[in-house]
């Protein structure tokens, strides 16, 4: 398991680290090498979720503030908790910077993660932390539209338990919802203050 959830995060980084760079490599038809564009980045997108008072919540609505957006679930032993607080203690180094910027948790466990679940959970890294679920639909759409690779992962010892193997990168997206960077896990809470610093 550790082994899988490794690669997810190997790749996360990888799709991040393409996109952060504004490159698409497209195939090329003839059959040679493949060609190089740049641009802007293939990450973000529409999304339309649940907030935690289960009523309907979509990128817009975040329209005018920068978003820190990260996916992950409730159950997650060790990545999701650790990463949540990297970003509240980023925040707290930003000071009066931070109110310009919304913390967001989106889950890829819907089944499990009620909006009562989810608003339990992120009111213990911070009071402007928005956590978001919804039906699997919109999360794999969500989580699509950011690159976020995810697999659901049985425990052989007890049938009905799983864990959700994901990727695991945090996305700053700017006031009109466009890509600006990313922070990979294992980044220090001041590491990623000092490149927010930058960023806003």
């Amino acid at each position: 398991m550790r082994a899988r959830l490794i690669a997810f995060v190997i790749a996360g980084f990888l799709i991040g680290a393409i996109a952060g760079a504004g490159v698409l490599l497209v195939a090329n038809p003839q059959g040679g090498q493949p060609v190089q564009s740049s641009g802007a980045a293939l990450i973000g997108g529409p999304f339309s979720l649940v907030g935690a008072d289960g009523k309907p919540v979509t990128d817009r609505d975040f329209r005018g503030r920068y978003t820190l957006i990260f996916f992950g679930f409730t159950h997650c032993p060790d990545i999701c908790p650790a990463e949540l607080q990297v970003i509240a203690l980023a925040l707290e180094q930003l000071g009066d910077k931070a109110k310009t910027v919304v913390p967001i948790f989106i889950t890829l466990d819907p089944e499990r993660d009620t909006p009562e679940a989810m608003a339990n959970y992120v009111k213990s890294f911070g009071p402007n932390f928005v956590g978001l679920t919804g039906s699997p639909e919109a999360i794999a759409a969500a989580a699509k539209a950011y690159r976020v690779a995810y697999a659901q992962v049985k425990n052989k010892d007890s049938p009905g338990d799983y864990s959700v193997d994901h990727s695991a990168l945090v996305y700053l997206m700017d006031p009109e919802g466009r890509y600006v960077t990313h922070f990979s896990y294992g980044l220090s809470a001041d590491q990623m203050a000092e490149k927010l610093e930058k960023s806003l």
